[in-house]
């Protein structure tokens, strides 16, 4: 009888799990969160087909390695769409923009001339015609990011901010979707099918997220969107970033948070090459095995968010993220061992997929109503640079230690973006999504 005064208490703290479930079950059931998966499946799509499928197709079809690797540039998009950004933020298209609005009517355009690319390219043969073959590679590159901008500021406006960890899970879950499409399935669909089918199939899935788009409702721009008396305010967005609080620090974390992670990945193909694992092996494990402990990390990390709050999230993402290199370190030890490739894979997977998830609900949570796209293509843009130039250190460095080493240092090479996490301190940055108020051109955004 000692226990039953304590019967109520429980009884109310189950009560509030079960409300607490019945809340995430009905944010993910939500409406736009459906938008936002299916436009991140497209947004995942182009990726992997511009990077390793467009490596392998070039290698079926006999180009030399050289050729192989300069096809490489045609990414640059990527790193670059900060510049065509702005226009995504202040140019309402004409017909479309009217019954679509703003950012709808930029992920629709996107997404068909993306499709329209990706059915060309499939119709060139990049033996016979090289440049022509790059030309589309760069085209598919420029509106596939074009679409991530328009994507990402859809995200980042239709939700509220205590959504937005929600929404981050959501369309990383749809983005690794899409890579697991366009990377696995189409590598697989080689054995079977011609290449020209193949790019058919996967222009036709850019669809996807043009049902997004349809089964999406336009957000609510603030004070109807950026008037022509604030041109000169939306043509600001990184001076209102750089005049943020300790906005150095933001930017150098931002370049930082996944540096040693990105080292790790560069050289792991390589690694699992000389290894002795087979390419069904690699596949099987890394690209299956892994996008599924990848979306499953996702989630999680959108329910930790939720729970804990951005700056928490980062900092166990971060940890996590960065100990499970030393699994590589182990199997390095090991050798070719298969179930420990599946677990150092798994947990990679896992660990990196809460960590995305967090890291881009906090860089949603940096840029203002009104001009997110800019702000967000911004950030995005660093991210992709720094992931560019810091990868290409990696071969340097594996070629000086042995893997165990290297992997060991990889992890502490996490160390920089973490302590500038604790300089930051996420949590109380609060205040970066209000809209951006319309004002005279001269007046300078407020400092945060």
């Amino acid at each position: 009888m000692v226990g039953l005064p304590a019967r109520p208490e429980r009884r109310e703290k189950t009560l509030e799990i079960r409300a607490t479930v019945d809340r995430a079950i009905g944010l993910y059931a939500d409406r736009r969160m459906l938008a936002i998966l299916l436009m991140g499946f497209s947004s995942g799509l182009p990726l992997l087909l511009t990077t390793s499928t467009l490596s392998y197709w070039l290698s079926t079809r006999g180009v030399d390695k050289t050729s192989i690797g300069l096809f490489a540039l045609t990414g640059l998009p990527y790193a670059t769409k900060f510049l065509w950004a702005p226009a995504l933020d202040l140019v309402r298209l004409p017909g479309l923009g009217h019954r679509l609005g703003r950012r709808r009517s930029w992920a629709l355009l996107s997404q068909m001339a993306l499709a329209a690319s990706i059915l060309a390219l499939g119709g060139v043969d990049p033996v016979q015609t090289p440049f022509a073959t790059a030309a589309l590679v760069l085209m598919v590159a420029f509106w596939s990011a074009t679409q991530d901008v328009a994507v990402d500021a859809y995200r980042i406006e239709v939700l509220r901010d205590a959504e937005q960890g929600a929404g981050a899970a959501v369309t990383q879950a749809g983005y690794r979707g899409g890579l697991l499409v366009a990377g696995a399935g189409a590598v697989a669909m080689a054995d079977f099918m011609s290449w020209p089918t193949i790019f058919a199939s996967l222009a036709a899935s850019v669809g996807v997220g043009a049902v997004g788009v349809v089964l999406a409702s336009e957000p609510e721009a603030p004070n109807g969107g950026v008037p022509g008396a604030s041109v000169a305010l939306a043509l600001l967005p990184l001076r209102d970033l750089l005049t943020r609080r300790r906005a150095l620090s933001m930017f150098a974390f931002v370049l930082l948070y996944k540096f040693g992670d990105t080292i790790a990945g560069a050289m792991a193909m390589p690694f699992y090459d000389e290894l002795g694992f087979s390419g069904v092996e690699i596949a099987s494990v890394t690209k299956v095995f892994g996008v599924l402990a990848n979306l499953a990390g996702v989630v999680a990390g959108g329910v930790l968010v939720a729970r804990a709050g951005i700056g928490r999230s980062l900092l166990v993402g971060g940890v996590l993220q960065a100990i499970t290199n030393l699994l590589f370190a182990a199997q390095a030890r090991v050798g070719r061992d298969l179930g420990m490739l599946t677990v150092a894979i798994g947990a990679d997977g896992f660990t990196g997929g809460l960590a995305a998830s967090a890291f881009v609900a906090y860089l949603s949570s940096l840029c203002r109503v009104g001009m997110s796209a800019t702000q967000y293509a911004l950030l995005t843009s660093l991210m992709a640079l720094g992931r560019t130039l810091l990868a290409s250190g990696s071969g340097w460095l594996a070629d000086r230690v042995d893997w165990a080493t290297f992997f060991v240092l990889t992890t502490l090479l996490a160390a920089p973006g973490l302590a500038l996490l604790v300089r930051l301190d996420p949590g109380r940055e609060t205040e970066a999504r209000k809209p951006a108020r319309p004002q005279a051109p001269t007046a300078p955004p407020g400092r945060q």
